[in-house]
């Protein structure tokens, strides 16, 4: 997966779009059946293949140092991530070998998981290192019940994890160096919502609804329906501009730069999205918890400024700060109102048209895979 468009060609075609109040447009239109956004046997399907793919779980900066982890439930599986003493990210289904207690919860940094319940101690390498009262369990295989790994590697500043035998292959080949390895981790947050999973992930695949859903909070600084869409693989890129792009215009071409002219947002499918804004970058990663309802993992992280270090903090604040109190709010409350009346009988299909170029993308690919699973698509 690559995203090649560069600067220059990403403005000059803002530049078009602006001057002829045009977008970048897809060439097809899907209908979803408002099934898919409330059946139990398209959601299990759905958490099956968030199962069998490469999954954000959370980027390289929230495990800094040897025995930084992350214990939380992901596609409805309780996971563990930690960096070990070699530097390696390792991932476990976290439950103790014993009775099944998690290991690990929340966040830290620790030297080893001691399971509350009975005390089994692993290693940050998943081994079995002490049981108390070890003779009362004469037969045991200790190399034999450590924590049970699951698939996890780094690419591009972010930890990915795969739990099942992978339904597709090379899904993070080539995957870019999105995330530099100086940008530091300044807050996390959780919000849950009464919507389907891909009904919130629908709102930051386009920019067709920012003048009328966002008409006080991101409309007054960005361009409503005037986006550059990059597909690749299964994945996209969705440019949002702001007005004040136009400062470029008196620029020479070779000398323009992006930075602080434009949000990007990088869709990784099925359920991630990574929005690079002027002095944060936010990671949204979608946990499904049933076909109505969602909770959203977000990782805040300080962009750098033009000398490579990180952005003042309190500048980084203030710009997440705006976001999640304004553009975000909205955009849930959207996903919300729209679950509420599924059950309405108005709709027996949602359309999405050229405009949407990026959702009818994610559909199509979610659709195919299901289909690959033997799962319904439809």
């Amino acid at each position: 997966m690559t995203f090649t468009l560069n600067e220059a060609d990403v403005i000059d075609r803002i530049f078009a779009h602006m001057d002829a109040k045009t977008t970048d447009a897809g060439e097809r239109v899907w209908r979803e059946p408002v099934e898919n956004y409330r059946s139990i046997e398209r959601f299990n399907a759905e958490i099956e293949l968030l199962r069998r793919l490469p999954v954000p779980f959370c980027p390289s900066a929230a495990l800094p140092e040897a025995g930084s982890f992350i214990a939380r439930t992901a596609a409805q599986t309780p996971i563990v991530a930690v960096r070990g003493d070699d530097g390696v990210v390792r991932a476990f289904r976290n439950a103790c070998r014993h009775r099944g207690m998690a290991v690990a919860s929340g966040s830290g940094c620790a030297r080893a998981f001691v399971c509350p319940y009975h005390a089994w101690t692993y290693g940050l390498d998943g081994n079995l290192k002490h049981i108390p009262g070890r003779e009362g369990f004469p037969d045991i295989d200790m190399k034999a019940h450590g924590l049970v790994p699951v698939t996890a590697e780094e690419r591009g500043g972010l930890v990915f994890i795969t739990q099942e035998t992978p339904v597709s292959n090379g899904a993070l080949d080539a995957m870019p160096e999105i995330l530099s390895p100086l940008q530091d981790m300044f807050a996390t947050d959780e919000y849950s919502d009464a919507a389907n999973w891909k009904l919130i992930a629908e709102t930051s695949m386009e920019g067709y609804h920012i003048k009328s859903l966002h008409n006080r909070s991101f409309y007054p600084y960005g361009l409503d329906n005037t986006n550059i869409v990059e597909i690749s693989g299964l994945n996209s890129r969705i440019i949002f501009p702001f007005r004040r792009i136009n400062k470029l215009r008196d620029i020479p071409r070779e000398k323009r730069r992006m930075s602080g002219m434009t949000t990007d947002v990088f869709q990784f499918f099925p359920n991630t999205h990574l929005s690079v804004l002027s002095n944060h970058t936010q990671l949204v990663i979608l946990e499904p918890i049933s076909p109505s309802e969602t909770l959203s993992i977000v990782y805040r992280l300080r962009n750098l400024d033009a000398n490579g270090a990180p952005v003042d903090l309190e500048v980084a604040r203030r710009d997440a700060g705006f976001v999640k109190n304004s553009g975000i709010e909205e955009d849930r409350e959207a996903a919300r109102t729209i679950q509420a009346g599924l059950g309405s009988k108005a709709n027996s299909h949602f359309t999405f048209g050229h405009y949407e170029k990026a959702i009818v993308h994610f559909h199509e690919n979610l659709a195919a895979h299901l289909r690959r699973m033997g799962a319904p698509a439809a």
